[in-house]
C-alpha cells in the first residue's frame, strides 16, 4: 500500500464537559492535524493522491473548525470536544470526500506538539 500524509494546523479554543482539572475552563489551542490516506493503486502518472488536492480537502474540514469557539458547533455542541472526537470527526469527514480507491488510514491531532491523540478504523 502507497500511503500519502499531510499536516495543517488551526486555532480554535474550546472547554472539556465534566473535567475535573483547568481544562474545564475555556482556552484555546493552536491544534495541529496530521492526515495520512492509503491506496494499493497509482495514477498513470505514479502519483497515489496529489498532495495539494488532499491539503484542499482537508483544509475545507479544518476550515469549519479555525477560529471558532468548538463547544457551539456541530457535533461538538452535543459531543464533548477532545482531541480524540476532533480526530474522529476529521477521520470521518476526510474518508467522505476521497475517491474509492482512496481509504484514509490515520488522522492525528495534536494540542500541541507534546500532546496528540490519533482516530484509525
Amino acid at each position: 500500500m502507497y500511503k500519502v500524509s499531510v499536516t495543517t494546523k488551526f486555532a480554535a479554543a474550546h472547554r472539556l464537559r465534566e473535567y475535573e482539572g483547568a481544562c474545564e475552563n475555556l482556552h484555546g489551542h493552536n491544534w495541529l492535524v496530521k492526515a495520512q490516506i492509503g491506496t494499493s493503486e497509482l495514477d498513470r502518472i505514479g502519483i497515489a493522491y496529489d498532495f495539494k488536492k488532499l491539503k484542499h480537502d482537508l483544509n475545507e474540514i479544518i476550515n469549519q473548525l479555525d477560529h471558532q469557539y468548538l463547544n457551539e458547533i456541530p457535533p461538538f455542541n452535543e459531543m464533548n470536544p477532545t482531541s480524540e472526537n476532533v480526530a474522529k470527526f476529521i477521520y470521518q469527514s476526510l474518508a467522505a470526500k476521497l475517491p474509492n480507491k482512496l481509504k484514509v488510514i490515520s488522522i492525528e491531532v495534536g494540542e500541541s506538539d507534546h500532546y496528540t491523540a490519533t482516530y484509525e478504523e
